[in-house]
């Protein structure tokens, strides 16, 4: 979409919802909401948008005489892997998931864990520490306002990032050379260890893989197996590169500011239920996953502690070249960097590199 076509949309969007929002807020009992995400619903983050944070909505609104008809668009159907941000902003729906992931400049906070890789492995810690940065940082949930998006207060967060390659690794130096994708920010972990990062996204590892665009992927093992890169890419090298936060429960902003209070406090009610259910599930699905990525013919090798902190160093300064830039955009990333390697250190997480030693 050019800058000239969007930005008239924005304002054509802007205009009728702040009609509405000069009305009151609205007294209709009955709403409609799209519901967006780019990603099919095999993927968990989209799954749990069904099947607990619509039922979660619909349940809190019991006995309210508020009543929502659900329009669910996902795979691609509105917004493509990325696109959720516009199409939120502008107001082709009204609620979904952002993959934060894929908004690293739009949303460089949001994008901390990624700028500060080889953290924890544990989902749900990464999830409380980062919502606990929306409520505690300044900036956090106001860089959401900037694109009219209200912050619900839940997410997800990836498991923990692993390596699947066509070739066996035993060392950083089984990388020289070889071509490997990786989810947006986190081509940074590439860099200085002699492989060649290309960023890539589920929908087309399999197909780059199997046709020799690269070697291998970054990946967590709960959409690898689904995926089946484990037929493309035998070779599954435990790296713990940490899980990952990697997406919000958000709405359009003004569209939001116009509800009822008890559909607002809905809405949020729905979120939380989405992130607990979302964890529980992960959690079950990761040694599932492993069963399935490790019963064929390749080979599993853990990355000794060693080579983890090897790797680690061989790194340029990610993170901190990731706070000067948000920082010179205005944004407190230096506070959220801090408060992020605080709140792993005080959670008992060895780190093998300290990424807010400046």
């Amino acid at each position: 979409m050019t800058y000239r076509i969007r930005h008239a949309l924005l304002g054509a969007t802007a205009a009728v919802i702040a009609a509405g929002a000069a009305a009151g807020p609205a007294a209709a009992d009955d709403f409609n909401i799209t519901v967006v995400n780019g990603h099919p619903p095999i993927f968990l983050w989209v799954k749990h948008l069904t099947e607990t944070f619509i039922p979660a909505v619909d349940a809190a609104l019991e006995g309210s005489g508020h009543s929502i008809a659900w329009q669910e668009a996902y795979g691609g159907s509105l917004a493509a892997v990325g696109g959720e941000l516009e199409a939120l902003e502008i107001g082709l729906a009204e609620v979904g998931v952002v993959p934060t992931v894929f908004e690293p400049n739009s949303l460089p906070l949001q994008n901390v864990t990624y700028f500060t890789p080889f953290g924890t492995s544990d989902a749900e810690l990464v999830l409380d520490v980062v919502n606990d940065l929306h409520e505690t940082v300044p900036g956090m949930v106001e860089s959401w306002r900037e694109y009219d998006i209200e912050y619900l207060g839940g997410g997800f967060a990836l498991d923990n990032y692993l390596l699947m390659t066509n070739f066996p690794v035993e060392t950083l130096d089984d990388l020289q050379g070889r071509r490997i994708a990786a989810p947006g920010p986190a081509v940074n972990w590439l860099e200085g260890t002699g492989a060649v990062g290309v960023s890539g996204d589920l929908t087309s590892y399999y197909n780059d893989i199997q046709t020799g665009v690269f070697d291998g992927v970054i990946v967590f093992p709960t959409a690898a197996a689904p995926a089946r890169l484990h037929e493309v890419a035998p070779h599954l090298t435990i790296t713990n590169f940490g899980a990952q936060y990697a997406g919000s429960v958000v709405a359009n902003g003004p569209w939001y500011d116009n509800l009822p209070e008890t559909v607002q406090n809905a809405l949020r009610t729905g979120a939380g239920a989405y992130t607990e259910a979302y964890i529980a599930e992960q959690s079950e699905r990761v040694e599932a996953a492993f069963e399935t990525l490790t019963g064929g013919d390749g080979s599993v090798s853990e990355l000794s502690a060693g080579e983890r902190a090897r790797w680690a160093e061989a790194l340029p300064d990610v993170a901190g070249n990731w706070a000067e830039d948000a920082e010179s955009r205005g944004l407190p990333a230096n506070a959220v960097l801090d408060a992020y390697i605080a709140a792993l250190t005080e959670a008992g997480v060895e780190l093998p590199r300290d990424w807010s030693d400046r």
